[in-house]
């Protein structure tokens, strides 16, 4: 099912804003793990990369505070 925004596309709104940064967290988390599973197969089949260790572990560190702030900035309930 896909994510839809129902209603007018309003960028003052603060939910549209939440659900904008859910949007891109969840296109971020997607990248990650396309291309972090890729280079892995790849390492696996061709040679060794010494480095990828690092390099997965640091983007897993960007897209952990990336959800972080979008916990963090999420509007309060309205009543």
């Amino acid at each position: 099912m896909p994510i839809r925004w129902y209603g007018p596309a309003n960028p003052e709104d603060p939910t549209y804003r939440h659900f904008e940064r859910i949007v891109n967290l969840t296109l971020h988390a997607a990248l990650f793990a396309a291309l972090n599973s890729g280079l892995w197969l790849v390492q696996e089949m061709r040679h060794p990369w010494a480095h990828l260790n690092w390099l997965s572990l640091g983007w897993l560190v960007v897209l952990l505070a990336h959800a972080g702030a979008v916990v963090v900035l999420r509007p309060t309930p309205r009543p």
